[in-house]
């Protein structure tokens, strides 16, 4: 968990760093919105383009979360959405400004940031989220997902991979203390 890192100190908000992880997201944030927006609109709904065998370029939206949960709701869920996303930027821009000098924590966070307010664009604009990738295989179909969901994927893999890294590190200190 972040709080038992020692090493963190708090930093002020106008430290570097801190905006250096800001930028990152924000470019993460510009990707994912040129790419929804040229898919919006060079795509008819549902419109499909192969790419390779397994891959199709496609335009759908998803009014749901990861893996379309809860997209049948009647309108409802995009405000419970919107509020959890607000939570979670709230919360990483707290962690990014007490840990800053946390690269592969930060990295993960950093990510996780750019992809939340991508998808937070779109449905405070929209109501849905675009999604335009599409992976499937005889018949079967991954759920559509965009740069956003790619950069939430990534950071939250980078934020397991952090924490065992930090798990082994504990590990190993107490293992030479006790000896």
């Amino acid at each position: 968990m972040p709080e038992a890192r020692p090493q963190a100190r708090p930093r002020r908000p106008g430290h570097p760093i801190f905006w250096g992880w800001l930028l990152g997201a924000l470019l993460i944030v510009i990707v994912d919105q040129i790419t929804k927006r040229y898919f919006d609109t060079h795509f008819a709904y549902a419109e499909r383009m192969k790419v390779l065998p397994v891959f199709d370029f496609t335009l759908l939206y998803n009014p749901g979360a990861a893996f379309s949960f809860l997209a049948d709701g009647r309108g409802w869920q995009r405000w419970l959405f919107t509020v959890i996303a607000l939570g979670a930027v709230g919360l990483i821009l707290h962690l990014l400004r007490r840990h800053p000098r946390q690269l592969l924590f930060c990295s993960s966070l950093m990510a996780i940031l750019g992809g939340a307010v991508g998808n937070l664009i779109d449905r405070m604009q929209h109501g849905h989220v675009v999604d335009f990738l599409l992976f499937h295989w005889q018949g079967w179909f991954f759920p559509a997902f965009n740069i956003a969901d790619v950069a939430i994927t990534c950071g939250a893999i980078l934020l397991i991979l952090d924490e065992i890294l930090r798990m082994r590190r504990e590990r190993r200190k107490t293992a030479d203390s006790i000896h």
